[in-house]
């Protein structure tokens, strides 16, 4: 490996050389799922763009720490302070508990995170289980004279901080603009400045989930659970925090300042944002019907699909596009996915049959180089899978021009495939049902051989030719050799 890991840093905005703080360790947070309901594809698009940052550091030899969070607590309804607390709304809606509600909800995001082939992270926090440090940094910005207490609620004093630091330097936005882009309240607004933002809220009679605090009983802000676990665990300074595009303002604009706030650094050393899922160029929303769940997509069970799709394909699907840029569903591009997936792991299959010889006549360096430098620029996977899809294609088994390997540069390209497409990309051979389905795939296409080779014996090519085109269109190939026939899915 010649070329260094790049990073594209939010905060910069250009992409920068990856250097650890504590080389060769590396600490990783991401913000996790509010578990109040079913996680949703565009989350999970997200969590499977971090993973794959998780598992090239990881690959790289890093020795990452990954902490991703669960909202348990403190998220209302907008992020203007105002609302139920939405896991509280639903356990209200349900009649039961906020923990069960929390249990049910978290139990199917793992699940889900599961059936995409991530890796688990090394520390999972709830911001419910880190109730006093919240207390405590809260008390510390305080001290600090950056947050004030009224009627039981503490806000963060954005424009006090103003004066000696920069709110907005993640997302761009200026506090001038912030303050006359809000909306009047005619003084019923507590909060001394209408963008400040809440450290700490007053539990109404009737809010379920509340504890004992100096300032009475309440529940911490949606923002600073994750400045607390983070830097609890990472350390004051770290070196990636990723999440969403969608977080970039005001949640994680909010970490920075209570960081800078309390620590006196702004903590992170990198910004990654994963970008939006579309469907068919439009939003996924309820209100528009294209709202899909996992589930729903595995099984094909929705109005908007014309069938289902197993994990690996939609994995697969997710990492044909750079995790910086919009993806967009479509039964079309899914299918095309479904093709390439099989593609791709029909080449692996290939590179078993590749001929030992005294020379090589491909260059496993060559590729090497290439599938490092892809994902040295900014976890580049569409240039990798591209990469991926040029060896399969240029490995030949069969014919005059058949790739032919010393046994050192045949184990070494297994190894290298092996390691991008199963480690990094985080693929894997669908199981269980899929596989039973390709093993009848194999018998019925071993009889339309079997046929066509009657076919041939009689000397009847039209009907050899007919089996051979109409498989074609099925995106079959039918290849003939001096030992019978051979099939491929293209």
């Amino acid at each position: 490996m010649e070329s260094q890991l790049h990073i594209y840093n939010t905060l910069t905005g250009q992409k920068e050389p990856f250097e650890p703080l504590n080389p060769p360790f590396v600490g990783l947070y991401v913000c996790g799922p509010t578990v109040y309901s079913n996680v949703h594809l565009g989350n999970c698009r997200t969590f499977m763009s971090f993973d794959l940052v998780n598992r090239y550091l990881r690959f790289l030899g890093y020795k990452v720490r990954y902490v991703r969070n669960i909202t348990d607590a403190g998220h209302l309804e907008n992020d203007a302070d105002e609302g139920e607390d939405k896991i509280s709304k639903k356990a209200r809606l349900e009649q039961l508990e906020p923990m069960e509600i929390v249990q049910r909800y978290t139990l199917d995001f793992r699940a889900k995170m599961a059936d995409f082939n991530t890796l688990p992270p090394d520390i999972e926090p709830t911001a419910t289980g880190h109730i006093v440090e919240q207390i405590e940094i809260i008390q510390k910005i305080i001290d600090a004279g950056l947050a004030y207490e009224i009627n039981g609620s503490v806000y963060f004093d954005v424009l006090r901080y103003s004066e000696g630091d920069e709110y907005g330097i993640l997302s761009g936005r200026k506090v001038d603009e912030l303050i006359s882009g809000t909306r009047d309240l005619d003084g019923q607004d507590e909060k001394r400045n209408p963008i400040d933002f809440a450290l700490w809220k007053k539990a109404s009679p009737s809010h379920i989930m509340r504890w004992s605090s100096p300032w009475g009983e309440g529940f911490p802000g949606w923002h600073l659970e994750c400045s607390v676990m983070s830097t609890k665990y990472l350390g004051e300074t770290f070196d990636i925090h990723g999440g969403g595009m969608d977080l970039k303002f005001p949640h994680h604009e909010c970490e920075i300042a209570q960081n800078k706030a309390a620590h006196g650094s702004h903590a992170v050393r990198y910004w990654m944002h994963a970008n939006m899922l579309t469907f068919e160029g439009k939003k996924m929303s309820k209100s528009l019907g294209n709202s899909i769940l996992p589930d729903e997509l595995f099984t094909g069970d929705h109005k908007l699909l014309r069938k289902g799709f197993h994990p690996m394909v939609v994995r697969f699907f997710s990492m044909q596009a750079h995790y910086g840029s919009t993806l967009d569903f479509s039964n079309e591009a899914l299918e095309a996915a479904e093709a390439g997936f099989k593609r791709l792991m029909n080449g692996l299959d290939k590179m078993k049959s590749i001929e030992v010889g005294s020379a090589s006549n491909l260059s496993v360096k060559d590729y090497s180089d290439r599938f490092y430098a892809a994902m040295n620029d900014d976890f580049n996977s569409p240039i990798l899978i591209s990469h991926l899809f040029d060896l399969v294609k240029t490995v030949k088994v069969d014919g005059k021009e058949k790739t032919v390997l010393t046994q050192e540069d045949k184990d070494a390209l297994i190894q290298l495939v092996h390691g991008f497409v199963f480690d990094v990309l985080g693929l894997k051979q669908p199981e269980g049902k899929a596989e039973a389905g390709d093993e009848k795939i194999g018998g019925l296409m071993d009889l339309i051989l079997e046929f066509r080779q009657r076919a041939r014996t009689d000397k009847d090519w039209g009907t050899s030719d007919l089996i051979r085109d109409r498989l074609k269109e099925l995106e079959i190939e039918v290849k003939d050799g001096k030992d019978g026939a051979a099939w491929e899915i293209k």
